[in-house]
């Protein structure tokens, strides 16, 4: 029955729902992506899922290919104005990753080796990017035995940054509030997306299968790019989909308008679970020790790291810490929790509205600097150390 791919994808999709609901009833407290892994993982070693089961439902190889054209929406969300105006959040998502690098360079290789310590801190700082990186140069020099501790970092950053991330971003949802309501809120923009389309409304403009269809054009030519140009093909649909809006060949917010975002995210959500597909508990016993000393320094180096950047460049730190943690589990994650914070802590619909453009645009440009730039730079660098 479970080989069915329906049935497959509904029993993931249950996963997904439930964190959806408890996220709700908890006004955020407890991040959907955090249950759907967890319970994912419980569920796959107590055999109530074949470990195949994400093979056999074949959403995750739809949440692959959805992968640029959502980071190119990602795009459209963010008007050059507003994107110039996130140099802070860069400097603190850096801040936050080579604080903790040293953190754990220094203290890891001290309480057991220098190869431990590599093996961890460029997937802290970004995920499967440079888990890849770090693991085939790994493996290329004879250093298999450490392929498993950036495969289980991977696994739980998130579980780590998200809830702190999370509480940050709930304390400064409430002092938006506070200003708010004493007049003295300043927005980061008058209007984070807001574009007038510059052409009259046709059948044209409006299909949305014809919107779907540029969205996935401009995907893939940042995907082509991406693999013939050093720069990485998230960064090529990401400015896709900002130069594609300021020139009007796509409109704010293109996958709603295409009406695709819903089913878009989840399937991204199922390729996210699936990076826990092949961990064991055999595994994480024998490597605990390390990978929680790597976390726990980790999750505290980048805090640090971007409290202290925080407040060189004037921002608050609650604002702050969540951008330069965005490390720890990047997109859709700093999306997501975006949204829920908006949701849970808005007052109504004006309020949560605020609340997310006020967020949104640094958790992005965050998660972008660290995941997909400083991630991939840092492990390439340090593994050749080895």
């Amino acid at each position: 029955m479970l080989s069915n791919p329906l049935i497959a994808t509904a029993l993931i999709f249950a996963l997904i729902a439930l964190g959806e609901w408890l996220s709700i009833i908890s006004r955020a407290r407890i991040p959907m992506l955090l249950t759907a892994m967890v319970g994912f993982l419980v569920c796959v070693w107590t055999g109530i899922f074949p470990e195949d089961i994400l093979e056999k439902s074949q959403f995750a190889a739809l949440g692959a290919i959805l992968v640029g054209p959502a980071i190119l929406h990602m795009g459209t969300m963010i008007p050059l104005s507003l994107l110039r105006s996130q140099v802070k959040a860069v400097l603190i998502a850096l801040g936050g990753v080579i604080v903790s690098g040293i953190i754990i360079l220094v203290i890891v290789s001290l309480m057991f080796d220098y190869g431990t310590a590599v093996a961890g801190v460029g997937p802290l700082s970004g995920g499967i990017i440079a888990l890849l990186i770090t693991s085939e140069e790994l493996a290329s020099i004879g250093r298999s035995s450490l392929v498993v501790i950036p495969a289980l970092i991977v696994a739980f950053q998130g579980l780590f940054g998200m809830p702190l991330a999370l509480n940050f971003m709930r304390k400064y949802a409430v002092k938006i509030q506070n200003q708010l309501d004493n007049g003295t809120f300043v927005p980061m923009a008058n209007e984070v997306a807001a574009t007038k389309e510059k052409t009259k409304a046709s059948p044209l403009r409006e299909s949305a299968v014809l919107k779907l269809f540029y969205i996935f054009i401009g995907a893939a030519i940042g995907t082509t790019l991406g693999e013939v140009t050093p720069i990485h093909a998230t960064l090529w649909c990401l400015a896709i989909g900002i130069a594609g809006l300021k020139i009007g060949i796509f409109e704010t917010k293109t996958l709603e308008k295409a009406n695709s975002f819903t089913i878009t995210m989840i399937a991204i959500v199922f390729v996210v679970i699936g990076t826990m597909a092949d961990v064991t508990p055999q595994e994480v016993l024998a490597n605990l020790p390390s990978i929680l000393l790597i976390l726990i320094l980790g999750t505290f180096g980048i805090a640090l790291g971007g409290f202290i950047v925080s407040k060189l460049v004037k921002w608050d730190p609650l604002k702050g810490m969540p951008v330069a943690l965005t490390a720890l589990f990047g997109f859709p994650g700093d999306y997501l929790l975006c949204e829920e914070v908006s949701r849970s802590a808005a007052r109504n619909e004006e309020e949560e509205k605020i609340i997310f453009n006020e967020l949104l645009a640094p958790m992005l440009i965050g998660g972008f600097t660290t995941v997909t730039v400083a991630s991939v730079v840092i492990a390439g660098f340090l593994v050749q150390t080895l």
